[in-house]
């Protein structure tokens, strides 16, 4: 079943607020996974920040629960000069989550869900310029500062222009795997390891903010074939270091030993497997382990 992702455009829309989304969801399309995108708005064309007209829909499609509502953020000095946004707009955001869908914005797109009321009692984040501002306009709303995404109830909020790749990058990997969203990350030619609010985060991007390339490659391999057997004389192999060397800089950017690092990942795909009704033991074969008894240690272990 397709999940249908619909960017909800204003005047002055950041083209890149737009764009970077838009552009992991089309990429995901391409591999495979299927992803329809429209763009919808208060009237049938927009101008963007930077001066591109922008066609889109007035009218809303039929969304469903597995369907992703993005805000992108628009050009404002401060978010209450930012462009109005009409009663059946800021309704279908509610709806939509309501009816247990996702709904995420991009930079000042955060003040939009919060006119919907969706930051009430919820942790959100926008630009580093806004923050305070978003905080007074929204004191239900508990600000995040200085993190490049939040999520909290099906509502994510990211920092803004390029965290908007971030934040999608991270929808992906929790919905298809880590693997996926690598895949599309070195397609983009973009690095796939900024973390957003640590807690939150998938483990592909959480264990991504260091700088070390050796680390880097071993992940890349890791992220791409974690659920097959990754030996680590192997791994160490084909990044050119010893076994020993490995182990020790992967423990230091990291936290985690390469086959640790692989078993988060399993442990991180097998959970939403299992949350969307796939069984124990089908969980723990599609990531890989022989049976589901490691699975279940890894959960009671982080239980």
């Amino acid at each position: 079943m397709s999940t249908h992702v619909v960017f909800f455009l204003v005047p002055g829309v950041h083209l890149l607020d737009l764009a970077g989304p838009a552009q992991v969801f089309s990429t995901a399309a391409d591999f495979g996974h299927p992803y329809t995108l429209s763009y919808v708005a208060e009237q049938p064309q927009v101008t963007s920040a930077q001066g591109l007209p922008l066609a889109a829909e007035l009218d809303w499609p039929e969304l469903g629960p597995e369907d992703l509502i993005v805000v992108p953020g628009w050009r404002a000095l401060r978010l209450a000069h930012g462009p109005a946004i009409g009663a059946t707009a800021l309704e279908a955001f509610r709806d939509h989550h309501v009816r247990g869908g996702t709904v995420a914005s991009v930079c000042a797109g955060a003040d939009a869900l919060g006119r919907a009321g969706l930051l009430d009692g919820r942790h959100c984040t926008t630009h580093h310029d806004v923050q305070d501002e978003l905080a007074l306009r929204h004191p239900k709303a508990t600000v995040v500062r200085d993190v490049l995404f939040t999520t909290d109830d099906r509502v994510i909020t990211s920092a803004g222009i390029a965290s908007g790749i971030d934040l999608a990058l991270h929808i992906v990997a929790t919905r298809h795997g880590p693997a996926v969203a690598a895949q599309i990350a070195r397609d983009m030619v973009v690095y796939a390891r900024r973390n957003g609010h640590e807690p939150q985060t998938s483990a592909m991007l959480r264990h991504r903010s260091h700088l070390d390339d050796t680390v880097h490659r071993a992940q890349d391999l890791i992220d791409t074939r974690f659920d097959e057997a990754l030996p680590l004389p192997a791994l160490a192999s084909a990044v050119g270091v010893s076994e020993r060397t490995l182990t020790r800089l992967f423990g230091r950017a990291t936290g985690l030993t390469p086959l640790r690092y692989q078993q988060t990942l399993r442990l991180e795909r097998a959970e939403h497997l299992i949350s969307h009704g796939t069984t124990i033991d089908a969980a723990a074969r599609t990531v890989g382990f022989e049976d589901a008894r490691m699975l279940r240690r890894l959960r009671a272990r982080t239980s």
